[in-house]
């Protein structure tokens, strides 16, 4: 600081002497003086430590780093985001002039929602006993597929439902589905997948139209109440002008028939191709992505005669490279065809099965789990796909938020309908147990939590 004072001296001095000696540069001269003399004795000077530029930016955090607190992958384009000050005397703030004290607030809760992201990893974390309401009561939601309503079907326990998903390091809110609604209002959220995208997908129908006094706006497109069979699914929330959608895509790539020189049809998967579907949603305000667990069926694990890349279908061909080259595919399509300045794109993570003694097709059982894993010691090994899937979108030109709900979910053997998949008249020994997809109310619930804080850290699209 003396440094400073004597170079402001010396400076004010030679200065003023280099000047004609007239009046309106002698003026100038005061000016300038004290200007300099604000700079250097002004608090901030004299409490905190040197005014660097490094100590400035330390502030400030590309968005790649709030990319990465959710999916471990750095998109290309930064943003900047303010950092919550270590004390009081180490803030700096950085703020625009608002046209209203509403607008204020919009982004200082925006600026909270960063600062969880940007401070900690949302997806590491914890279930802690939690006795509020869930989002939505059991048997209150209509638009549950019987097979995910274990409620309906008779589960006897309910602790399942009493635990919250509690990230290390912060506190995440409660997904306000009327928040949620005004906030994606006049958009379209589409989600792409398999089954379990559909069990999200359900869940987050019911969060929202359980935030709502009046229902009788809120309705499936086609009027269908079973969500198994078609391949598109779009529920209107008339009130919001909002569409939330299902697209069943399981691979993400095309599924084909194809001719052999006997005439025979034959299934394959064109690892080259991307299902035909992707015109009905390329350019929704949000895309929620996934794919799994359709690549663990005997069909394509074992891989014999079913890839296919242009002409060529393989004799024999890896699951792992099969997957790789499918998500390549995937995104490729992405990035030639979403515009990232409208569309915002999640891909969901691996959600975890727990089948004991065997496979879903081949005596797996989960019957009778009603509390969930507490040690890590316990947990599976991190799954192949999440390994080339973060690889792949690493290499993405389009951002990519990864929603990686896997070891949350593999906490959770006591959440998956089991024998509950059906009511308890067609129950028979032996029967078919449902341990990969979640009972609703249940586990995909904490899943569009995550997806509201996330979209909450999006202040250029939805704030």
């Amino acid at each position: 600081m003396d440094s400073f004072k004597n170079l402001f001296f010396d400076f004010s001095r030679n200065f003023g002497q280099s000047l004609p000696k007239s009046r309106t540069k002698g003026l100038f001269t005061l000016f300038l003086t004290l200007v300099l003399a604000i700079i250097f004795f002004s608090p901030l000077s004299n409490k905190s430590p040197a005014v660097t530029s490094k100590n400035l930016l330390s502030h400030l955090h590309p968005g790649s780093n709030y990319i990465s607190s959710l999916s471990s992958i750095v998109p290309g384009e930064p943003h900047f985001i303010s950092q919550p000050p270590r004390t009081c005397t180490d803030a700096v703030t950085f703020s625009a002039v608002n046209k209203s004290n509403e607008t204020s607030r919009m982004h200082e809760t925006v600026a909270t929602h960063e600062n969880i992201i940007s401070s900690c990893d949302i997806f590491d974390g914890n279930w802690i006993l939690d006795d509020s309401e869930p989002l939505y009561r059991p048997g209150s939601c209509p638009f549950i597929d019987d097979a995910f309503n274990c409620f309906k079907n008779g589960r006897p326990d309910s602790d399942y439902l009493r635990l919250r998903w509690k990230p290390h390091g912060c506190e995440i809110p409660r997904l306000d589905g009327l928040k949620m609604l005004k906030m994606l209002s006049g958009k379209r959220l589409v989600f792409v997948g398999d089954s379990l995208n559909r069990n999200m997908w359900e869940s987050l129908v019911c969060a929202l139209r359980g935030s709502l006094g009046n229902t009788s706006n809120v309705y499936e497109v086609s009027g269908r109440r079973e969500f198994r069979t078609e391949g598109f699914y779009s529920f209107k929330f008339q009130d919001f002008n909002l569409s939330v959608d299902f697209i069943k895509s399981p691979f993400l790539v095309q599924e084909w028939k194809l001719t052999t020189k006997a005439g025979m049809r034959r299934e394959t998967l064109r690892l080259d191709m991307i299902q035909a579907s992707s015109t009905k949603y390329h350019d929704a305000d949000i895309i929620i992505f996934n794919t799994g667990h359709w690549w663990t069926h005997h069909k394509t694990s074992k891989g014999n005669n079913y890839f296919q890349e242009g002409n060529r279908v393989y004799n024999t061909l890896g699951v792992t490279d099969a997957f790789t080259k499918a998500l390549k595919t995937w995104a490729r399509w992405v990035d030639s065809n979403i515009n990232s300045s409208q569309t915002t794109v999640f891909f969901r993570g691996y959600s975890a099965s727990h089948f004991k003694g065997g496979q879903w097709n081949s005596g797996g059982s989960c019957e009778g789990e009603t509390v969930p894993i507490t040690s890590d010691t316990y947990l599976s090994p991190h799954p192949w796909m999440m390994t080339i899937l973060e690889s792949v979108i690493s290499e993405m030109k389009t951002p990519v938020f990864l929603l990686n709900i896997t070891k949350m979910t593999d906490y959770r053997k006591d959440g998956h309908p089991s024998i509950f998949s059906q009511p308890e008249a067609i129950r028979r020994p032996g029967m078919i147990q449902d341990c990969s997809h979640w009972c609703l109310p249940g586990i995909p619930d904490s899943w569009n939590e995550l997806l509201y804080v996330s979209l909450l850290a999006s202040r250029n699209k939805f704030s």
